[in-house]
């Protein structure tokens, strides 16, 4: 018998082969795109195929976004997730940002089991349907383990995961795998985590702060045959210690494909052999008849996303990235000045999320705005200390490497193993020098409020999104307990109501810091 897995992951609601920047595009990514290749190699194969979605399915594109803030109905969203077929589905960490009600919702809407073991309830039992389901197929039984990175915690805003608690993978993988290897033949889990170290030498390439255990389950959890991957949007095909695993990357570029031979001897099954491998959505056509099926609700984003919501005297376009976040920008600035008035504080910080954001032309639109502000974030003010927010803009500072031909560079580890942009922060209300050429955890100089030095011991307010304020990113000096009020709205929303009320909009820079390497000034902002 052959038995084939399929596993998307990180689809992040990107349906279409769209990212919305326009209408009309044919990228090359989708679900709609994956689902053709599901159904294709369903069409073909004689012996059974398990498909499985490995989490991070329900926030992060405007289809999504759409469908949480203005139907309010996931079932517009996961009956096309319903229509592709899953098999079983795992929880990620983006699931909760919409809330636990909503989250409950959705899963009330699938067709296919969810499955979470690691993370508990106040009675210390599954939160979320099932730990693990158990497939049988002509007398073969194969089980499939749901996990969920550990480290949503230091994400999530406290309202959506109270009564929560969240085991570590490699804990819970420990209880569960030794019983799943007396009920099943074939073991896999399904882990919305990735690796935290090198898959070939075994060092470790990130913090190893419990957010990625895939390194951990395969050196330390024996039985498992197939490890199912994701979070990191790496794109991983290989066996290791006869371990198969795949990670398919985000947005439905790719589908992981494990194929096992499996042999009946004396009455037992044995796995033969293993194949590990990526297919890309590259050259495929998106199904025509769930794209004509949901083809009225895609035109219906779109049309919203076309409303004009503003005017700028000139424009906020980004040429490039990483200018801006050695010089800042207008754009920038912006969203400081959105924050502040959101939230009556003077001091602000905010990151360009991603290279691909474009900033704002002469006309803005809501799909300007929900593709240059990707995230749902809510904005929290958190009291913390002169030295807090030294060693905030420290951590920020970390994302330079110093260059002897005078050029600054990207530090690895802000794009290796994953791309992590959005963790360099600027600010604003406060003036400051990076100098890249001293050591990390001294590079701020000169750090200023109101034109007085500030002191380690000062007290002051300052406004982040919700994700940064709980500690996301390794920000350790931000803790749930430092925020002293919040505003729920979405930042989306505030940066359109900011538009109407002050539309329209001249585009300015604040001029508040400055990089340097080798005391000699590179930019200035």
């Amino acid at each position: 018998m052959k038995l084939t897995i399929l596993s998307t992951s990180d689809i992040h609601g990107y349906i279409y082969p769209t990212d919305y920047k326009q209408r009309n595009q044919d990228l090359p990514f989708g679900l709609l795109k994956i689902g053709s290749i599901i159904k294709d190699i369903r069409a073909k194969e004689t012996d059974p195929v398990l498909v499985i979605d490995n989490g991070d399915f329900l926030q992060g594109s405007p289809l999504t976004y759409y469908t949480a803030k203005q139907t309010k109905h996931p079932a517009h969203y996961t009956s096309i997730l319903n229509d592709i077929g899953f098999d079983a589905g795992v929880l990620g960490n983006h699931e909760f940002n919409y809330g636990k009600k909503y989250l409950a919702d959705a899963i009330e809407t699938l067709d296919h089991p969810i499955l979470c073991a690691n993370i508990l309830n106040d009675q210390g039992k599954p939160a979320f349907g099932k730990p693990y389901e158990l497939f049988t197929f002509d007398k073969l039984t194969v089980a499939v383990l749901g996990l969920t990175t550990q480290y949503i915690p230091n994400w999530e805003q406290p309202s959506s995961i109270t009564g929560l608690s969240f085991q570590s993978a490699v804990t819970c993988a420990q209880e569960y795998v030794p019983k799943l290897q007396e009920l099943a033949d074939v073991v896999i889990v399904s882990y919305h985590g990735g690796f935290e170290k090198d898959l070939t030498t075994g060092e470790p390439t990130e913090a190893l702060t419990g957010e990625n255990e895939g390194s951990e389950l395969l050196k330390r959890i024996p039985g498992i045959d197939v490890l199912l991957t994701g979070h990191q949007h790496r794109e991983i095909a290989a066996l290791n210690s006869s371990v198969a695993i795949v990670q398919p990357g985000d947005k439905g570029h790719n589908i992981g494909k494990v194929s096992l031979t499996i042999e009946k001897e004396d009455g037992k099954f044995a796995i033969l052999s293993k194949k590990a491998e990526l297919i890309s959505a590259k050259d495929t056509l998106p199904s025509p008849t769930m794209t004509e099926k949901y083809n009225s609700f895609q035109n219906e984003i779109e049309d919203w996303l076309d409303q004009k919501i503003g005017d700028l005297e000139g424009d906020m376009w980004i040429q490039d990235p990483f200018q801006v976040r050695l010089t800042g920008h207008p754009y920038i600035d912006f969203i400081h000045k959105v924050q502040m008035e959101a939230t009556g504080t003077t001091i602000s910080g905010t990151a360009l999320f991603t290279n691909d954001s474009k900033g704002f032309g002469p006309t803005v639109t809501m799909r300007d705005i929900v593709t240059n502000y990707i995230y749902p974030n809510t904005l929290a003010v958190v009291k913390v200390t002169g030295n807090d927010l030294k060693r905030a803009l420290e951590k920020s500072a970390s994302y330079f490497s110093p260059s002897t031909n005078g050029q600054l560079e990207i530090s690895p580890a802000f794009l290796y193993p994953k791309a992590q942009q959005y963790n360099y922060d600027m600010y604003a209300g406060v003036d400051y020098t990076i100098d890249v050429s001293l050591p990390l955890g001294s590079r701020i100089r000169h750090l200023s409020y109101n034109g007085k030095l500030i002191q380690k011991d000062d007290r002051l307010e300052v406004v982040i999104n919700q994700y940064r304020a709980v500690g996301g990113g390794n920000y350790d000096m931000f803790s749930a307990d430092k925020i002293i009020r919040e505003v729920t709205v979405d930042m989306t929303e505030l940066i359109a109501e900011y538009f109407n009320k002050y539309s329209p909009i001249q585009p300015s820079t604040l001029d508040n810091f400055k990089v340097i390497q080798s005391k000699k000034t590179l930019l200035t902002h």
